[in-house]
C-alpha cells in the first residue's frame, strides 16, 4: 500500500440525514479511494458531507426530507500537535444541522465552533471541488500559489509586507482623518479655550454655592436675627429668667438630696440642666455677637452666587458638576493642542512604512521573479504528463500602479491548449477539462510542500475522457502514494487505479455505499465504460484497463 511518510488519516466518514443519505457509513482506507455510481446517486454529497464536518458553511436545504436533522461525523487519526482534542489517538469531527437551520459543531465530544473545525480541518484534510477550481481563476489564489511556491522565507517575507502595508495603510488613515478635521479642530480650541477661561476666571469650589447659601441668608436677614437673640438672651440671663429660675429649682433639689439619697440623681440632673443652660446663654451671646449688619459683604456674596449660577447654566448643576467639566474640557483642549505634533509624528510614520513597503515589495518582486519560470515550467511538466502535450503556461507578473497588500505586481497564470496559440488568461482559454486538469497540475506542484495528509477531488473529471482519463488516473495514483486520496468521478480510466472502489447505489430514493471486490469492479468497470454491466466486450475492456493500471502503477 501507501509508502510514503505521511500518515493517512481519514479513516470513517458517517453521514445521516442528508440529501439522498438516509444513513451511510463509509470505511477510506490508505492509498487512492474511488467513489463511482450512477449519475444522482448521491456521490457528491459524500463530499458535502465530508466538507459539513471540515467546517463548511451549512444549510438547511441539506436536510433530507422527513429528517429532523442531517448529521456527519469523521474519524481521523489524531495529527501531531492536536492532543487537546485528541482521544485514543483519535479526532472525530462532527456537525448536525437541524431542518429549521440551527446547527452545532463538536470536536471529539467537545462542543466547538464551525471555525474550529475548519481550522483543524485544514490540518487534515484539503478539498477540491468545482468551486475550489474556480478559485484558481482568481489573482489573489494564484499569487498566493506562486508565493507557496516561492518557498518558506519567501512566504515570511510576503507575511512581512502585509503587515507593513496594514500598519501603512492605518497611519495614512488616521493621518487623513487628523488632516481632515483641522478646520473643525482649530473651531473646538476656540471654544473649549474660552470656556476653560471662563470657568477658571470665576474659581469655583467643591460645595460653594451651597455655603454662600447659607451666609447670605443670614447677611440678608441679620436685623431679624439680631432682634431675636436679643430676646433669647434676655428670656435666659436677665434678673428672674430661666437661669435664675433653675438655679432657685436646682438648689431646692440640692436640699432635698442632702436629707434624701433618693433624690441624688434628681439633684444631679438639675446641675447638668443649669449648666447646659448656662452654656447655651454664652454661645448665644456669642452668636450675637458674630452678626453684623454688612450690606458691601451681602453684595460681594450674591454676586458670586451670580457668577457660579452662571457657570451652571451652562457645564453642570452643581459646583462639582462645573469642575468637572472643566477637567475633561482642559484634558481635550491639551489633546488638540498636541494635534499638530501628533500630525508632524504621523506624517513621518507614513513616510518610514512608505520606505519601508517599497523595500519589502522590492524582495517580494524579486522572489516572485526569479520563481515565476520555475513554476510555469513545473506546471507545463505536470500537464504534459496528464495528455497535454502542446500546452504552455507563463506565470504573469504585471506592475501595479502602486503596492497593494499583496505587493507591487498582479500574478497571473496564462494558458496555451497547443503549440499555435498565444498564451492568455487561464479563466479566458482553459476549457472545462483543461481547468481541471490544471488545478490538478497545480495540486501535484504542491505536493512536496505541505503536510496535509489528505486530499478529495470531487469534480476533478469534468471535461475529459479517454487518453486524458487515464493520465489523470495515473498523477491520482502517484499522489496517492505519499498520503491518502478520495476521488469522485465517472470515468472508469480515473477509478481502475483504485486501491479502494466504492460504488454508490440508490435505491427509493436512499444512497448506501458498497466495497467493490476484483470481480465486482470489472463489473462497476463495465458500466461505466458501456453502460452495459454484463457486456462481454465492456468487460473485456474493464480487464484491460484494471491490467494496465496495475502494469502503470508503482508497485504499493
Amino acid at each position: 500500500m501507501v509508502t510514503g511518510s505521511i500518515r493517512p488519516v481519514l479513516r470513517e466518514l458517517h453521514i445521516g440525514g442528508l440529501g439522498v443519505i438516509e444513513d451511510l457509513d463509509l470505511e477510506l482506507h490508505e492509498g487512492l479511494n474511488v467513489l463511482t455510481g450512477e449519475t444522482g446517486t448521491g456521490k457528491t454529497m459524500v463530499t458535502v458531507g465530508l466538507s459539513l464536518a471540515l467546517g463548511a458553511r451549512a444549510s438547511a436545504s441539506l436536510v433530507r426530507k422527513g429528517a429532523a436533522a442531517a448529521r456527519v461525523q469523521a474519524r481521523f487519526d489524531a495529527p501531531p500537535g492536536a492532543d487537546e482534542w485528541a482521544e485514543d489517538g483519535e479526532i472525530v469531527l462532527a456537525r448536525t444541522v437541524s431542518s429549521d437551520g440551527r446547527g452545532s459543531a463538536r470536536i471529539s465530544g467537545q462542543i466547538a465552533t464551525a471555525s474550529a473545525l475548519a481550522e483543524l480541518g485544514s490540518q487534515l484534510v484539503e478539498l477540491h471541488g468545482q468551486h475550489q477550481t474556480e478559485r484558481l481563476l482568481s489573482p489573489a489564489t494564484q499569487a498566493a500559489f506562486l508565493d507557496r511556491y516561492a518557498g518558506d522565507e519567501h512566504v515570511v517575507a510576503v507575511s512581512a509586507l502585509r503587515e507593513t502595508f496594514e500598519r501603512l495603510r492605518d497611519a495614512r488613515a488616521a493621518l487623513a482623518e487628523l488632516a481632515a478635521a483641522a478646520r473643525d479642530r482649530e473651531r473646538e480650541l476656540d471654544l473649549l479655550a474660552y470656556q476653560v477661561r471662563e470657568i477658571e476666571a470665576v474659581g469655583p469650589s467643591p460645595g460653594e454655592s451651597d455655603a454662600l447659601g447659607l451666609e447670605e441668608a443670614r447677611l440678608g436677614h441679620v436685623e431679624r436675627l439680631l432682634e431675636h437673640a436679643r430676646a433669647a438672651e434676655e428670656a435666659l440671663g436677665s434678673d428672674g429668667g430661666l437661669l435664675d429660675v433653675l438655679a432657685s429649682a436646682a438648689a431646692a433639689i440640692h436640699a432635698v438630696a442632702s436629707v434624701d439619697a433618693g433624690a441624688t440623681e434628681l439633684s444631679e440632673r438639675a446641675g447638668e440642666s443649669l449648666a447646659d443652660l448656662g452654656e447655651l446663654s454664652r454661645d448665644l451671646r456669642d452668636y450675637r455677637e458674630s452678626l453684623s449688619v454688612d450690606p458691601e459683604r451681602l453684595q460681594e456674596v450674591r454676586e458670586r452666587i451670580g457668577a457660579l449660577k452662571g457657570l451652571q447654566r451652562k457645564y453642570g448643576a452643581t459646583d462639582e458638576e462645573v469642575l468637572v467639566y472643566l477637567s475633561e474640557a482642559s484634558a481635550r483642549l491639551a489633546s488638540l493642542s498636541g494635534a499638530d505634533a501628533r500630525l508632524a509624528t504621523l506624517e513621518a510614520q507614513v513616510g518610514e512604512l512608505n520606505a519601508r513597503t517599497e523595500a519589502q515589495a522590492s524582495v517580494v518582486s524579486a522572489g516572485r521573479a526569479a520563481a515565476a519560470p520555475v513554476l510555469a515550467a513545473a506546471i507545463e511538466s505536470e500537464l504534459h504528463e496528464l495528455g497535454m502535450p502542446g500546452a504552455r503556461v507563463q506565470v504573469g507578473l504585471d506592475p501595479l500602479p502602486e503596492t497593494s497588500v499583496s505587493g507591487a505586481e498582479r500574478v497571473e497564470l496564462r494558458f496555451a491548449g497547443s503549440p499555435g496559440q498565444d498564451t492568455l488568461p487561464l479563466a479566458k482559454t482553459a476549457s472545462g477539462g483543461e481547468l481541471s486538469r490544471t488545478m490538478l497540475a497545480c495540486r501535484s506542484v504542491l505536493a512536496d510542500l505541505d503536510d496535509v495528509p489528505t486530499l478529495v477531488f470531487d469534480e476533478v473529471d469534468a471535461g475529459i475522457g479517454g487518453e486524458a482519463g487515464l493520465a489523470v488516473g495515473r498523477r491520482l495514483a502517484r499522489l496517492a502514494l505519499g498520503r491518502q486520496v478520495l476521488v469522485v468521478t465517472h470515468l472508469p480510466q480515473i477509478a481502475c487505479f483504485a486501491d479502494r472502489h466504492i460504488r454508490v447505489e440508490k435505491s427509493g430514493g436512499t444512497a448506501s455505499v458498497e466495497p467493490l471486490s476484483d470481480e465486482e469492479r470489472v463489473r462497476e468497470l463495465s458500466r461505466m465504460l458501456a453502460g452495459l454491466p454484463g457486456s462481454e466486450r465492456a468487460l473485456s475492456h474493464a480487464e484491460e484497463l484494471l491490467a494496465e493500471a496495475g502494469r502503470e502503477r508503482t508497485p504499493r
